[in-house]
């Protein structure tokens, strides 16, 4: 379809989704929305997001981008008509209109996610789809001298989960580093792309080897070996949300 390019800002809960990408007969946030578009086209409109987030996977700040022929509506004026034709677990937070060349996916330069860590010994109940639980208290700087290892260009393979078919697992990675809000702990990281599960495996990876007490000169050593098996744990998706994707 040509016409105008719409450009969506969008934040879903990942709980009750098989993650961003359409799939035949799964629940996905971009089959919903694509959904919701047809109807309001009366044809089928194709979403192109800027990136796949997994299973469980949440966002407050995904971006996506579709072509419509609808010449009558103002383009703020699609953000309550698709929330009305939304579930309540997805909500499209703004909408411009961009050039024609603009591709949310190829056209970004950066993304970042959040990763949420409870650090006290039981989660509340509301808090157990948006936060792992970690129990204890980990030294943040150890944390982050890991974290200073991984910026500029650096091959990630370490944290490559196994079937990533990327042709490099070489990332920009902009900027990386834990802090606390009170007892929550959050990892953000900043790069030009990441791998399968790479945000899930290097926060592992990284929490493991500080529990361990691991100076940050054999962590160099260890992502440097690019040895999956020295990896720690991928962690589960549910405290991870996709927070920002810059253009």
């Amino acid at each position: 379809m040509e016409g105008r390019n719409i450009r969506l800002l969008i934040a879903y809960d990942g709980t009750d989704f098989c993650g961003w990408q359409k799939q035949e007969g799964d629940r996905t946030v971009q089959g919903e929305i694509e959904q919701a578009l047809e109807k309001m086209h009366g044809q089928p409109v194709t979403l192109t997001g800027s990136g796949r987030t997994d299973t469980g996977v949440h966002a407050a700040g995904q971006v996506a981008n579709f072509y419509t022929n609808i010449d009558s509506i103002p383009a703020d004026r699609f953000t309550p008509a698709l929330n009305t034709l939304l579930p309540r677990d997805v909500r499209i937070l703004e909408v411009r209109e961009e050039k024609s060349e603009f591709h949310a996916r190829f056209s970004a330069v950066s993304r970042t996610y959040r990763y949420h860590f409870i650090c006290t010994a039981a989660l509340l109940p509301h808090e157990r789809l948006y936060n792992v639980p970690l129990r204890r208290f980990p030294r943040v700087e150890l944390l982050n001298a890991y974290c200073r290892l991984l910026l500029g260009e650096t091959d990630c393979s370490i944290f490559a989960a196994s079937g990533d078919t990327s042709k490099s697992k070489h990332r920009y990675i902009y900027r990386a580093g834990f802090f606390m809000e009170g007892n929550r702990l959050i990892f953000e990281i900043c790069a030009n792309a990441f791998l399968r599960k790479m945000v899930r495996s290097a926060a592992g990876t990284f929490l493991h080897y500080e529990e361990n007490d691991t100076p940050p000169e054999k962590m160099r050593e260890i992502i440097a070996s690019k040895d999956r098996s020295l990896a720690g744990p991928t962690l589960p998706p549910q405290g991870l949300f996709l927070w920002q994707v810059e253009y």
